[in-house]
């Protein structure tokens, strides 16, 4: 058997665990997830994914101009349709989402 090292790291309880159910629903231990992501670092000599921001999803420049306009249409059917929360709400919430 070959040697091994411990490995401890602080993960958010929430991240753990449901990372780890899914893991188990795969049949792949914790440990062994670690180890192959460890060597994937190795292989690509960095991450093995890219790490960026997530392009925000009302980013006006990012969208096509059939993607705006039905990005309006929508906020005007909800609009008219009664669908309309408190400024402060909606900011609060996006505050809580964004970790802002």
């Amino acid at each position: 058997m070959a040697k091994s090292a411990n490995l401890y790291a602080r993960i958010e309880p929430d991240v753990k665990e449901q990372a780890e159910m899914i893991l188990s629903t795969l049949g792949i231990p914790a440990s062994n997830a670690i180890n192959i992501f460890y060597k994937q670092i190795i292989l690509q000599r960095g991450l093995p994914f890219e790490v960026k921001m997530p392009p925000h999803p009302l980013d006006m420049g990012r969208m096509t101009e059939a993607e705006f306009d039905r990005a309006i249409q929508k906020g005007l059917s909800s609009i008219e349709n009664g669908n309309v929360e408190p400024a402060t709400k909606v900011f609060a919430d996006m505050r809580k989402e964004f970790d802002l």
